[in-house]
């Protein structure tokens, strides 16, 4: 039997500054945005380009409890780890784009990384994993 993670749900605000966020700033590609009538809400799903793996559906907060996780889906922990082929030119070019990043880079055994804020305060790694590191499978 064969499994995938197929969707990663983020609680956002807004859908629109979500997406002007993760395609905008950090160069995501949309997969799908679709309204759905019966539930008065839309389906939008995002991902990295390139991307060969998870998607990330932004799942915007219908109630007061689910407004509460915004920007702190894990307690203050990285959430989202963000691989990449250059990690130097994804990291310059975040930081032209205002992305806020909290841990300088770093290079370290599994990998060169610096830690970001997405727009409501989630923190991300942007990781360029090294070619021991088991979790990264290159394609």
């Amino acid at each position: 039997m064969n499994h995938s993670l197929g969707l990663i749900s983020l609680v956002v605000k807004d859908y629109d500054e979500a997406l002007n966020f993760f395609i905008g700033k950090l160069d995501f590609d949309l997969v799908e945005d679709t309204y759905i009538p019966e539930q008065d809400k839309r389906w939008v799903v995002v991902h990295p380009k390139g991307n060969s793996g998870s998607n990330l559906l932004l799942a915007k907060a219908s109630t007061p409890e689910q407004i509460s996780y915004i920007g702190n889906q894990t307690g203050g922990r990285v959430f989202l780890f963000l691989y990449t082929d250059d990690f130097w030119r994804d990291y310059e070019s975040f930081k032209s784009k205002g992305i806020e990043f909290i841990r300088e880079p770093k290079q370290v055994d599994y990998g060169t990384f610096a830690v970001f804020k997405d727009l409501y305060g989630n923190q991300w790694d942007l990781l360029e994993p090294s070619e021991k590191n088991r979790s990264w499978k290159k394609h």
